[in-house]
C-alpha cells in the first residue's frame, strides 16, 4: 500500500491557489477538468516532493473544485484519503472479511472507497491498469455514503 493524496474541496480556486501555492509554497503538478462532472482537480506538491508528485503522482494535496456551488459544512469540504493497492479486488476481500463495509465497490476494477470508524472516506485505487471486471465486485452496489 502506498499513500497517494488528500482530497480537500475549494470554493474559490484563485483564492485557493494563492494560498496553498503563492502563501503555503506548494507547486502544482497537474491538473485534470471533467467537463461531464462539472468539477476540476488540481494536484500540488510541496517543493521537496515536485519530482515524485510528477513522476509517482504522490504525495499530494488534491484540491477539488466542483463548478456548482455548494455550500461546505460540517467538514464535507475535506474530502477523503488515498491509497494505492497491488490488488483492489483482494484489498477489498480482506477488509470485507474483517468486517469493514466496501461503501463504493471497485466495479470497474480500479477504485473503491470504505470509512474509518469516525466516518473518513479512503479511497482504494489499483496500482497500474485496472483490473478486469469481476463479479461479485462488478453488479456490487453503493452501501451508505462515500
Amino acid at each position: 500500500m502506498r499513500y497517494l493524496h488528500t482530497m480537500v474541496r475549494v470554493s474559490d480556486v484563485d483564492a485557493s491557489l494563492d494560498f496553498y501555492c503563492n502563501k503555503l509554497g506548494l507547486v502544482e503538478v497537474r491538473r485534470h477538468e471533467n467537463k461531464e462532472g462539472r468539477f476540476t482537480l488540481i494536484f500540488l506538491a510541496a517543493p521537496d516532493d515536485k519530482q515524485a508528485g510528477i513522476t509517482a503522482k504522490a504525495p499530494l494535496i488534491e484540491l477539488t473544485y466542483n463548478w456548482d456551488p455548494e455550500d461546505y459544512k460540517g467538514g464535507r469540504n475535506f474530502g477523503h484519503l488515498a491509497y494505492e493497492v497491488d490488488n483492489i479486488y483482494d484489498t477489498c476481500q480482506r477488509l470485507m472479511d474483517s468486517g469493514v463495509t466496501i461503501n463504493r465497490p471497485p466495479r470497474d476494477g480500479n477504485m473503491a472507497f470504505v470509512k474509518s470508524p469516525d466516518g473518513i472516506s479512503i479511497e482504494l485505487l489499483q496500482k497500474g491498469p485496472a483490473l478486469e471486471k469481476a463479479e461479485p465486485w462488478a453488479s456490487m452496489g453503493n452501501t451508505g455514503t462515500w
